[in-house]
């Protein structure tokens, strides 16, 4: 599978690369931890849970289309589909819109599991849609207790989530939406709302969604893409507001990757990136229902 991945990207012209596990920063993302390491000389050091802030600082020092096969971690994940240490495929394309990098991961999932009949079966349907057909439930404009009736939370789970609006909808969209995704097939949703636009721009033609898409076999997440957003300053500004729901959560509040924001100033290009969960796309290669059953060494 990994001489497969490989041979997508040599047969487009697209670069391997290999950028550093450790980093001086952690991600300020509130739904991403960081696990962290240290070294005689400079205690506060993290293991990367994306190569994506290197691998863009690449492509703004004049790097063209890149990818990488590496190892990236994360704490508080463990269980049948996640583990704190595992591979991720990341790759940029320069000038790619939505449908295009969709499209392009659609195809390179299909490769990796060796199933040309897939591209032709996928679905690719916005996010809005996805909640409409399975619900008849508007994720852009329902309030948190139509999502929490959604959810069918009781009072513990009510109290947990809180007011998090966007917390109720990655619920909903995991245990009622995204079981409706046809078995056997992929399907795409693109137009996250602007308030999940993580690294993402907002869509040209509609500021309330963003241009990011997620890319499902079944009811199981195997990739997560944009269309990059390069405004250093706007980006400063997510940066800001992740840094005050962390705090706000009690969680580590960790500086801004400065270094990152120094490329986008420097300018990074229009491209658009994807990040694939390869132990994932292994597992449904093997027919298996949990990551342990593909992995040699596990925590």
């Amino acid at each position: 599978m990994l001489r497969r991945a490989r041979t997508f990207f040599a047969t487009r012209d697209v670069l391997e690369v290999d950028t550093p596990i450790l980093s001086r920063f952690a991600v300020t993302d509130p739904n991403i931890e960081s696990l962290s390491a240290a070294l005689d000389q400079e205690p506060d050091l993290y293991l990367q849970t994306s190569p994506e802030y290197k691998m863009k600082r690449l492509l703004a020092a004049g790097f063209g289309d890149i990818f990488q096969i590496c190892k990236v971690f994360r704490d508080g994940e463990l269980g049948r589909n996640h583990l704190p240490e595992f591979t991720m495929i990341e790759w940029y394309r320069l000038n790619f819109g939505l449908q295009e990098i969709m499209r392009e991961t659609i195809g390179f999932v299909a490769a990796l599991l060796d199933r040309a009949d897939l591209p032709a079966t996928a679905e690719i349907i916005s996010y809005q849609e996805a909640f409409q057909n399975a619900l008849a439930l508007d994720p852009l404009t329902a309030d948190i207790a139509k999502l929490a009736r959604c959810a069918n939370a009781d009072e513990p789970l009510r109290a947990a989530v809180g007011n998090d609006r966007d917390a109720w909808l990655d619920l909903v969209l995991a245990d009622r939406v995204a079981p409706r995704f046809a078995s056997g097939k992929l399907t795409a949703i693109c137009h996250y709302p602007a308030s999940q636009a993580a690294l993402a721009r907002l869509c040209p033609a509609d500021a309330a969604v963003a241009d990011r898409f997620e890319v499902y076999y079944g009811n199981l997440e195997l990739a997560n893409g944009f269309v990059e957003l390069t405004d250093a300053d706007v980006q400063m500004r997510r940066f800001e507001d992740d840094r005050m729901v962390r705090r706000r959560n009690g969680k580590a509040d960790h500086r801004i990757d400065d270094e990152f924001i120094g490329a986008l100033r420097a300018g990074l290009p229009a491209c658009a990136g994807v990040a694939v969960g390869f132990d994932r796309v292994l597992m449904l290669h093997e027919g298996k229902s949990n990551l342990g059953a593909v992995t040699n060494f596990t925590i």
